[in-house]
């Protein structure tokens, strides 16, 4: 915990308007929860039974909390960032950057945020959630109104299939199906070699046609020519789309490969900043993007690699890194503000853990999620749960 009330700093110069006066950061902490899944979730590189959080506390002169989450999977594997690497350059790094500024000049503490260091775009995300979140709370407005309003109150929300197991799969989805909670299903391959992926892929397809959507993560797990073969036969399941089948840095390989398939493919890990977003659209190398706070460094920075995919004709799909209600929240604020999020989102996180970490889990009606209503991030915590599952 940092708490350097009595002492400004050199950024603590008050905002106009009195609503906003009490908005300076005074105080940081941070905490690691573990909370086990529902089944085991896998990917091409890895594989993991519970989910790990690292909650950011913004306290601001005027009493208000604000929360964020930066979530990881299974340690530095998906990325660099791990929960423990995320709460030490918080409280030793960031944080102290950032005491004394105002909570809602945020493009000040990013500027601020970038010059502690480098990428930790999660930690960042998780920080900049906390300010959106407190200063939301302290106008009594919702977050998606700092970002220009919401166009949408609910989003089309898919559930990813991870186990492996083809019958377990598929009753998974026909449940969902029956629920009502999801009809687009995400299924991850890449962990084992391409002919077992694509029998276990057309057995969920045959089960499940006719009545939900599918779509494919290899994680990149492929090389150029294995996705080749593997596209043709997906094309044939009538696969909507297949996200990162490369490895990031191969983004002549995905232009190539876009080039000779028509199965749409989507850029994950290939697109982090919105210079990436500009590499890839330039190239003619995806067809949608998979936006994440925890890539792009928090809200604004997912909005101006939206922006950017935009402008070169990319589409957008809202991405999870199964984030508990409260990350999840974090992105819905974003995604509901954004003009067009043709591709729907992924923010099934709350629904793969075993318990939440908020008193009103967020609601998933008619293959829907529902934006939380209330201001800031629209969620408030369950001391006892984060009590419960925190770390040491």
């Amino acid at each position: 915990m940092l708490d350097l009330a009595s002492s400004a700093g050199p950024h603590a110069t008050p905002l106009s308007g009195g609503a906003l006066a009490g908005t300076r950061i005074e105080r940081i902490e941070t905490q690691i929860v573990d909370i086990p899944t529902v089944r085991q979730h896998k990917l091409s590189s890895l594989s993991t039974t519970q989910q790990n959080y690292v909650l950011v506390r913004v306290r601001t002169a005027d009493g208000v909390e604000g929360v964020g989450e930066a979530a990881t999977l299974g340690g530095p594997r998906w990325s660099e960032e791990s929960v423990e690497g995320i709460k030490a350059t918080i409280d030793t790094y960031l944080a102290p950057a950032i005491i004394g500024m105002e909570a809602a000049g945020f493009e000040a503490v990013g500027r601020t945020l970038a010059e502690a260091a480098k990428r930790n775009n999660a930690a960042k995300a998780a920080i900049e959630s906390a300010l959106f979140d407190a200063v939301g709370k302290t106008l009594g407005i919702p977050a998606s109104a700092l970002l220009g309003g919401a166009v949408r109150d609910r989003i089309r929300v898919l559930w990813t299939l991870a186990s492996g197991d083809p019958e377990q799969e598929v009753a998974e989805a026909e449940k969902k199906l029956a629920e009502r909670k999801h009809n687009i299903f995400k299924v991850k391959i890449g962990a084992k070699p391409a002919a077992e992926d694509m029998a276990r892929l057309r057995r969920i397809a045959a089960a499940l046609e006719g009545r939900a959507e599918l779509i494919v993560d290899a994680n990149q797990a492929w090389s150029e020519t294995t996705a080749l073969r593997c596209f043709d036969e997906m094309d044939e399941m009538g696969i909507a789309l297949v996200e990162q089948p490369l490895p990031a840095w191969d983004v002549a390989g995905m232009a190539r490969l876009r080039a000779r398939t028509r199965v749409p493919i989507m850029a994950d890990e290939a697109i982090f900043s919105e210079h990436d977003a500009f590499v890839v659209g330039q190239a003619a190398a995806a067809d949608v993007v998979s936006l994440k706070l925890v890539k792009h460094g928090g809200l604004l920075g997912t909005r101006r690699v939206a922006a950017v995919a935009e402008a070169a004709g990319i589409g957008l799909y809202g991405g999870c890194l199964l984030e508990s209600s409260v990350g999840a929240a974090a992105h819905l604020q974003v995604f509901a503000a954004l003009p067009r999020l043709d591709w729907h989102c992924e923010h099934f996180g709350p629904q793969i853990l075993k318990d939440d970490l908020v008193t009103a889990p967020l609601r998933f009606e008619d293959f829907h999620i529902l934006l939380p209503q209330g201001p800031g991030l629209g969620i408030t915590l369950d001391e006892d749960k984060v009590a419960r599952y925190a770390r040491g």
